[in-house]
């Protein structure tokens, strides 16, 4: 079980990829970004990128309007 952070909010996860974790939590939904430690990673990535002890994820969802 590996501790990581969300959005600001800690949690634990079993989860082995960031997409899982994205998934999990309802996030990818539409159009989203993914920035894990300060770094943009292409969704194309998200699901092999491995989830490490302490790691800091956002992700920001894309709002029209006008």
């Amino acid at each position: 079980m590996s501790n990581i952070s969300v959005n600001g909010k800690k949690l634990q996860t079993t989860h082995q990829t960031v997409q899982m974790v994205v998934n999990e939590l309802g996030l990818s939904k539409g159009r989203y970004a993914v920035e894990i430690d300060g770094e943009l990673i292409p969704k194309s990535e998200l699901d092999k990128v491995r989830i490490a002890e302490g790691m800091n994820i956002e992700v920001v969802q894309a709002v029209g309007g006008g």
